[in-house]
């Protein structure tokens, strides 16, 4: 995938460790010729300190310069100067230093702790190690801990790995190893593919948006047009700088590791689908709900309710009217959703959602046999589908007392033959969103439409919503990448 160069302010420094082809001093590295380079380039910036204007911070700029993927960035460097810790999950510090702090130190005021790549020995603090490195990419990081009443991070910063004992020598190597393996491979004389594209999933998601022949599909796609398509996991956050683009085939949501691949490629200056702000204003229904409305976009008769607001829970009937449906903010293929009969039914069903959020939306009912789905990219539509409610249910997909999800019947067809007005429609409620990769669903009952809700991470199955376009609907979104990637290299925007 791409020629690791690792840089080191003195080659003294890297004595300890193994010899390597791959180690450059700083100088030496500074003075390399400028020139384009057809084979990627991952630089690991070991220098012994990121001062402004120092030599690891020009290593890290004139890395950026050229092309290189460099780790610290310069804005990574400047981050960890303002101690930002935007992102980071600290709200249960205190219970996982108790897990391994010993008995006899509860009078411990301070603790510090080296973190290497985002790996650290000390098991309960794993995911905060992990979350540091993934918001501040840097090879190695000092934590710094204080407590007063309770425990907080009083500092980030670079370590040095030249003042590493031998110990500590020992896990950064076994982390570099980690981290780099997949780097260190024989450099290609000159690469087989214009762009490479990371495609983030789940094998073992129960209900993806694409399904294992939809991601073939689109692996092919990419090589038609010399795009190298990658599957890639959530475990493979550190080498999302390797690639030109992130395609995400994974179902969103903005407390997950999906958002920070999103904003991690965003950071990074990647083409991005679905970029991080679609995200956001996708995943939240309540945030959508608001949205369309300020738009003078028709959607269902629709009431904010608050948890312990009984009064305002029973006002729904008469502001409603029977059946209400109410929805927890982020639920996704037709989870989190319940709908009530009576008062007795919409208390216990919000009873029971209210267990996940403290907001609710409650919704009229809008009978139909079947939702629109219109998929849109770009600003245009890309595919119409119908899909019909689960047999003998009011959703599409029944979840069922199992959990096993059954799911109704559906029809693919073209564009033109979908009704205009849900077309057009389905463009309005994308517009405010931005210019992705969105799936619109659209109710039309006795004349009247309403949007029932936008993706930001559209369903594309193989058999489903290919079933009319076929290989050009992969094609058609291969298609918008490399424009995208084309532009970007020209330093034209979108």
């Amino acid at each position: 995938m791409s020629r690791l160069v690792i840089v080191v302010e003195k080659l003294s420094d890297w004595g300890s460790y193994y010899p390597s082809e791959n180690v450059v001093a700083a100088i030496d590295y500074l003075k390399q010729p400028v020139g384009a380079d057809d084979e990627r380039v991952q630089v690991i910036n070991l220098c012994r300190n990121f001062k402004y204007l120092g030599l690891g911070y020009y290593v890290s700029l004139l890395a950026e310069a050229r092309g290189h993927k460099v780790i610290p960035s310069v804005r990574t460097i400047n981050d960890l100067r303002r101690r930002s810790l935007y992102g980071i999950d600290i709200e249960d510090l205190n219970q996982k230093l108790a897990k391994f702090l010993p008995e006899d130190g509860r009078d411990t005021t301070d603790f510090s702790l080296l973190v290497y790549f985002g790996q650290t020995s000390y098991g309960p603090l794993q995911d905060l190690a992990r979350q540091v490195f993934e918001t501040f990419p840097c090879p190695i990081l000092k934590i710094e801990f204080e407590r007063q009443k309770v425990w907080q991070i009083a500092s980030l910063r670079p370590a040095g790995f030249h003042t590493l004992t031998d110990q500590q020598e020992d896990a950064f190597a076994a982390a570099l190893d980690a981290f780099s393996k997949k780097l260190w491979r024989k450099p290609r004389a000159r690469r087989k593919f214009r762009y490479d594209l990371a495609m983030l999933h789940d094998p073992a998601e129960a209900m993806p948006p694409s399904n294992k022949k939809a991601l073939k599909h689109f692996i092919e796609a990419g090589k038609e047009l010399g795009i190298e398509v990658d599957p890639i996991g959530r475990n493979d956050f550190a080498r999302l700088a390797e690639y030109d683009g992130l395609f995400i085939r994974e179902t969103t949501s903005l407390d997950n590791h999906t958002y920070r691949f999103a904003h991690r490629a965003e950071r990074e200056d990647m083409v991005v689908i679905d970029d991080p702000v679609s995200i956001l204003r996708c995943t939240n229904k309540i945030y959508l709900n608001d949205l369309l409305k300020s738009r003078k976009l028709p959607v269902p008769r629709t009431e904010t309710v608050f948890r312990d607001d009984l009064k305002r829970l029973e006002q729904l009937p008469e502001l409603l009217g029977f059946p209400i449906v109410l929805k927890i903010p982020d639920g996704s293929f037709s989870r989190g959703i319940t709908k009530a009969e009576s008062l007795a039914e919409l208390k216990t069903g919000a009873e029971q959602l209210f267990q996940h959020t403290a907001l609710l939306l409650a919704q009229e009912y809008m009978y139909t046999e079947f939702d629109w789905r219109i998929g849109v990219l770009n600003n245009q539509a890309l595919f119409a589908c119908q899909y019909f409610m689960s047999r003998g249910h009011w959703q599409i997909y029944n979840h069922g007392a199992t959990g096993a999800a059954k799911s109704g019947e559906f029809r693919t067809l073209p564009i033109r033959e979908a009704p205009p007005e849900v077309v057009k429609l389905a463009l309005r409620a994308t517009a405010p969103i931005g210019d992705g990769l969105y799936g619109v669903d659209i109710k039309a009952a006795d004349k009247r439409l309403a949007i029932i809700e936008v993706n930001d991470n559209p369903n594309i199955d193989a058999g489903i919503e290919d079933a009319y376009l076929g290989d050009d609907l992969y094609r058609r979104v291969m298609e918008e990448f490399l424009r995208r990637l084309e532009r970007k290299r020209l330093g034209i925007p979108h």
